[in-house]
């Protein structure tokens, strides 16, 4: 079978296309493909809409019911083709996807920064204003402590990692000296 991610991309470039021609703006349609994706991963939706008793068109109008408000007229089509397909699941991959799609558009990018030790938000300000000009996008930091990396801190942006710790420089010591 398909990967799940696979299988939502087209979803989510057929979404992120329409939501680049409405006025409303893709931070509208992000926050309302967010908001879907939220419901769809509630436990007692995922039972609903899993109901062989309901039709499509039941299933489609339960699930918009729980929208608030009400979503566009493309949204709500667009969640009737999901629940056509059996693809409702796949909202939270989808929304996934708008996001990076909405990123790439913008020229931003998510900084995923991992600290030996946590970071007052100075520090992180400092940090993505280092890193900007190097990767040439704006940075979305997102920041987790993990005190295995001993000190330093390690950036990933997309497929680019920047390893400063500690225990990176350990690492290339043990390998400098094992050869």
């Amino acid at each position: 079978m398909a990967e799940l991610s696979t299988v939502a991309r087209p979803y989510a470039e057929a979404l992120f296309a329409v939501a680049r021609q409405d006025a409303a703006g893709l931070a509208a349609w992000a926050d309302q493909v967010q908001q879907l994706a939220d419901i769809a991963a509630v436990e007692d939706v995922r039972v609903a809409m899993a109901d062989p008793r309901l039709e499509d068109a039941q299933r489609t109008s339960v699930f918009l019911s729980l929208v608030k408000p009400a979503p566009s007229a493309a949204l709500q089509n667009f969640v009737a083709l999901l629940v056509a397909n059996d693809r409702l699941s796949l909202l939270g991959h989808i929304a996934e996807q708008f996001h990076a799609l909405r990123d790439e558009a913008e020229g931003v990018a998510q900084a995923d920064i991992t600290s030996a030790f946590p970071m007052t938000e100075q520090q992180v300000s400092d940090l993505i204003k280092l890193l900007e000009p190097k990767f040439g996008l704006k940075l979305k930091p997102h920041v987790n402590v993990d005190a295995s990396l001993i000190g330093g801190v390690r950036v990933q942006v997309g497929d680019h990692v920047l390893d400063t710790s500690v225990q990176a420089q350990l690492v290339r010591m043990r390998d400098t000296m094992a050869v």
